[in-house]
């Protein structure tokens, strides 16, 4: 039997872990038989591995997103924890506390049949904002008042990201209700903080402003693939992440045939300028468009942080990426392309959801109305 690779496990080095076609474990060098586990799919978990009474046990620890490895490791550092390896991970009670809840009935039933993408959502908000604050309490032990206080508290600073955040929570106590453990979800009559209206996107004025400070920042190799991403989220409509994660297999001709869209398989039509972006990427090296400059296996990652310069100096500071995919339907609409291909180029799911996206700003309808007064006034005399 080959020797096991043994490694001083890091959660840094455990969020590296990439999944390969089979199932492998990495070994930690401080707790002998204790490892991680990494799926294929992508979901990594703690498991640990004794032999008592000349039978070898495993004992898994769930998820790695619910727990970190000093967490774990604590576990053996208790008295009598390594007499008796082979132990009961569950409270002797009928009601779980959450953060088992979370790793066991509901991972199996909701986390993982979610996309990827969305797996990797959940997983920031269950780890920086649900588990610290109830992950130790029972299920019919969270309060209103306590679920209230903790979303005021988020609110705060981040009220877009709290509304995601009590909409996960939500989700997860909808099925701590069906499973019996609780009568009544402690999330009900909360309201989501008010969102803004979907009304900004850029003007042709503001649009040429953009592509004159993009050309400034181009010429500057180290921000040329950050400035080409923004370029292709405007030339296409497409979603961040769609842009962000294309691998050079969905690049098919004049075509994006993307395979993991927010409503499914898609294709995204590419125009003249996109398609010159797209021809002047490497393609040799990674599998993916815009790799990760520290790690071409693997696609970029982090947020777009030159946007926050470029919409700056461009005189847009109150534009956001999304804004971009807002700003292509508009213009598609005022040049008269009819609203259900809009709504086939964006990839939505109904019409409806276009028209939030296809609105003319004050200026458009300002202009409009000027220009039709004159028409008017010049047929009066005056």
């Amino acid at each position: 039997m080959a020797r096991k690779r043994r490694v001083r496990l890091t959660d840094a080095g455990i969020a590296r872990l990439r999944p390969r076609e089979k199932e492998y474990t990495v070994w930690d060098s401080r707790v002998d038989g204790l490892g991680v586990r990494v799926r294929p799919s992508g979901g990594k978990s703690y498991v640990l591995f004794r032999k008592t009474e000349n039978v070898l046990r495993r004992i898994s620890f769930g998820p790695t997103m619910l727990k970190s490895i000093v967490e774990v490791r604590r576990e053996f550092e208790k008295p009598g924890a390594k007499e008796k390896p082979v132990r009961q991970i569950r409270p002797r009670r009928s009601v779980p506390v959450l953060r088992e809840f979370v790793a066991g009935p509901w991972t199996e039933a909701h986390f993982n049949r979610y996309k990827p993408s969305t797996q990797r959502g959940v997983r920031f908000q269950l780890e920086r904002r649900i588990l610290p604050a109830f992950g130790s309490k029972r299920l019919d032990r969270i309060s209103p008042a306590a679920v209230r206080r903790w979303f005021d508290r988020h609110s705060r600073t981040a009220p877009g990201n709290a509304n995601q955040g009590l909409r996960l929570l939500r989700q997860i106590m909808n099925f701590a209700v069906a499973c019996g453990h609780v009568k009544a979800n402690p999330t009900n009559g909360i309201r989501l903080n008010r969102g803004n209206k979907l009304s900004r996107f850029l003007s042709r004025e503001e649009i040429a402003r953009l592509h004159a400070v993009l050309d400034e920042h181009a010429l500057k190799g180290t921000r040329r693939q950050q400035v080409d991403i923004i370029r292709l989220l405007l030339l296409t409509g497409c979603r961040k992440g769609e842009i962000v994660n294309l691998r050079w297999s969905e690049v098919d001709g004049d075509m994006l045939v993307l395979g993991d869209g927010k409503t499914g398989p898609r294709r995204v039509p590419l125009n003249a300028p996109a398609r010159r972006v797209l021809e002047r990427q490497p393609k040799e090296g990674s599998v993916f468009v815009f790799p990760s400059p520290h790690d071409p296996a693997g696609p970029r990652t982090g947020d777009l942080a030159l946007w926050y310069r470029i919409r700056r100096e461009a005189g847009i500071e109150d534009c956001r990426l999304h804004d971009l995919r807002h700003t292509l339907a508009s213009q598609a609409v005022m040049n008269g392309v009819p609203v259900p291909v809009v709504s086939r180029l964006l990839g939505h799911s109904s019409v409806s959801m276009t028209l939030r996206y296809a609105h003319l700003g004050d200026r458009e309808v300002e202009a409009a109305a000027e220009r039709v007064g004159q028409y008017i006034g010049s047929k009066l005399g005056l």
